[in-house]
This record gives C-alpha cells, sequence and structure tokens, in this order.
C-alpha cells in the first residue's frame, strides 16, 4: 500500500506539526504547543486529534452479519443500528493480532475501525464466499474531540442532541453543515467524540471546531499528548500492551468476550488458554522523578524478573511517571519492585488500573 495522507496534513504543519509514521500514515506526533498545555485541554477543555491513520473497512451485503460475527468476540446481533462494540481480533491460536471497534450504521452495513494489526487478512478470511463486499476506505476520516467541554461545543453545531447519545453509541446527521457520523467513543478517558466524515469535509469541520472552541482553551493535541492520556486512562495499544503472544485474559480483556457465543475466529484455543495466564496487564508509578520510565526495562521482586515495561510516560497532572506493564499474575497493587534497564535503575509500585478517574465517571458522565 502506499503512502496514506489525511487530508488535514496541511493544517497539521501550519500547527508546527512534526510528522511520522503510523499505520502507513504521516501523523502529527508533536505540534508547536507542548504536550502539558495539549494534556491539560484535553482534561480541562477539550483537546482535537486526527486520528484518520485508523484504518475504515465498510462491510456491507446480506451476509455482513455473518462475516462481522466470524471475527467479533461479542454477540453482534445484540448491537442494534447505532450502537457499536469493542472487540481484541483473535489469531486462530487465540492470542491478539489487533483490535477494533465495530459499528452497526444500518441494515447490512457495518463500519470496521482498527489499528496496525491484522484485521483485513481476518476479515478477507472471515468473507470468503459470502455475498458481501469489504471495502478499505482511506476518504473516510476520523477526527476526535475528546474533553468535558466537547459535548457542549459539538451540540451547538449539529441537529441532533447528543447529550442523549450513549456511551458507545453512533448517529448519521451533519456537522458545521457537512455530512458526518458522530460516535461517543475516545481514547482518552473523558467524555468524547469520534466523527467521521470524508475528506472533502474534513478540513471544513477541523477549522470550525478550533475556531469556535479556541476562547474556551480547545486545542489541536498531537499523538504524544494522545499516548499520555491514554495511559493515564489505562487503554491499550497494539501491539506494546497486548500481541499475538497474549490471550485477552492476560490483558483484561474478559470484560469484551461472549461467554455464550459459539462460533468465531479463534475462540476454543482462546477459552483453552483461560487460567493458564503467564502475564497480567498492570500499572507502575515512580513519585521520585520526572524522567519517563524506560520502555521494555524488566521489573524485579526479591531478585526474580517479574515484569516487563511496555507503555511508560511522565504525567504532569499526576506529578508522577506512569507505565502499563505485564506482571506475574500473583503480584499485587501496592508491592515494591526495582525496575531495571539499559539506562535506567529506580524503584516503583504496583498501582490499581486506570492511574486516571477509577471510576470511569467521566467517560460515562
Amino acid at each position: 500500500m502506499s503512502r496514506r495522507v489525511s487530508a488535514l496534513e496541511a493544517e497539521h504543519r501550519a500547527l508546527g506539526a512534526g510528522l511520522d509514521d503510523w499505520n502507513g500514515m504521516d501523523v502529527a506526533w508533536s505540534y508547536a504547543t507542548s504536550d502539558e498545555d495539549e494534556h491539560d485541554a484535553v482534561r480541562d477543555a477539550a483537546g482535537l486529534f486526527d486520528v484518520s491513520g485508523l484504518k475504515k473497512i465498510w462491510i456491507n451485503g446480506p451476509d455482513a452479519l455473518e462475516v462481522i460475527d466470524r471475527v467479533a468476540t461479542r454477540e453482534m446481533e445484540k448491537i442494534y443500528k447505532g450502537k457499536s462494540a469493542y472487540c481484541p481480533l483473535l489469531t486462530d491460536e487465540g492470542t491478539i493480532c489487533d483490535d477494533n471497534i465495530i459499528f452497526h450504521i444500518n441494515d447490512n452495513k457495518y463500519l470496521y475501525v482498527h489499528g496496525s494489526g491484522q484485521s483485513a487478512a481476518r476479515l478477507e478470511e472471515a468473507g470468503r464466499g459470502k455475498n458481501v463486499e469489504i471495502r478499505f476506505d482511506d476518504e473516510l476520516h476520523d477526527i476526535s474531540l475528546q474533553g468535558p467541554k466537547a459535548v457542549g461545543l459539538l451540540n451547538a453545531h449539529t441537529p441532533v442532541d447528543l447529550e442523549e447519545l450513549k456511551y458507545f453509541h453512533q448517529v448519521e446527521t451533519t456537522l458545521f453543515g457537512r455530512k458526518a457520523i458522530l460516535s461517543r467513543t475516545g481514547y482518552s478517558g473523558e467524555r468524547g467524540y469520534e466523527i467521521f466524515t470524508d475528506g472533502s469535509d474534513v478540513v471544513h469541520i477541523w477549522q470550525n471546531i478550533l475556531d469556535v472552541g479556541r476562547s474556551e482553551g480547545v486545542m489541536a493535541c498531537s499523538f504524544n499528548c494522545l499516548d499520555k492520556i491514554r495511559i493515564e486512562a489505562a487503554l491499550l495499544f497494539y501491539p506494546y500492551d497486548m500481541s499475538e503472544v497474549n490471550s485477552p485474559w492476560e490483558v483484561g480483556l474478559g470484560w469484551a468476550i461472549s461467554r455464550t457465543k459459539t462460533d468465531y475466529m479463534g475462540r476454543d484455543a482462546m477459552f483453552a488458554a483461560k487460567g493458564k495466564e503467564k502475564v497480567k496487564f498492570a500499572g507502575v508509578s515512580c513519585t521520585s522523578t520526572t524522567e519517563i520510565l524506560e520502555a521494555d526495562a524488566k521489573l524485579h521482586l526479591n531478585g526474580d524478573e517479574v515484569g516487563i515495561v511496555n507503555s511508560p510516560a511522565y504525567s504532569h497532572r499526576m506529578k508522577k511517571s506512569l507505565a502499563l506493564v505485564h506482571l506475574r499474575p500473583d503480584v499485587v497493587p501496592g508491592t515494591a519492585l526495582q525496575l531495571r534497564g539499559k539506562e535506567q535503575s529506580i524503584d516503583v509500585i504496583v498501582e490499581a488500573l486506570p492511574f486516571y478517574d477509577p471510576d470511569k465517571s467521566r467517560t460515562h458522565a
């Protein structure tokens, strides 16, 4: 596949973006603004992200539900029109090879949004011989407004009542006069909305959100900021916090697995692995440094290696260095561990997850 290009690339450059690849697209890893200020915007006002690097696939046709149900770990017949579901994607061995959100748009019509894993190949396999169209759509862009002021800002410029839109629900409507799908989803630990719209309309919507929101503290936010806020909220990122060596049970995704559905890719192998977890998804923190903890550093308890650092970040708001890690399953919150990396040696504490808003009162507000 040739390099993917966001229709917002010129907007990012005008904001002083440092562009670099993710998932085949140059994305804004930084702007001229500081990621601390961007972080504050998300938590106190709202931050606008271009997440068009996510891949979007339409599944259309009489067998669309059957195909979706083959790859989904949830009972998709229960995901009615206007609702969406998060799922890990499984290998035949029952481990994770991607994750996704599947949106039920209309009769026989689904939008499948995923990251950098094996979704395209698994969907092609599930659709073989079926009466279905599976179509990658890079003209469909995805921008995300996350933070407590997001609902008020968007609500003033769309004919629908976003106050009434429930978590993991979406609506086809207009925003600033342009067609869009508005979804109450995000990757921030805040109440927020993803906005799916055509590349010909996304610049108009992006500019209007920033123009209208500027006086309220709304600003464009980078992937460096996105990484910090998703780590605070303990949101998984494939392939760092979960990969093809992990079962869903090892990374805290048991809630996204149907216990009654009997026929989908990787199901039997996944259930055979239940109770045999080698690691668990956990967090560690350190208040004695403002440095970012070293990725891939090993974690030790009384001289024994008990874990590894996957996703680290320093949170200026929480005033501590954080990391999402894999730990030996018996290591509990409150345990002191020694982090030993190539460049860093420091003591850390195991914490319960998520670090931020443990009751998830903000996303579910």
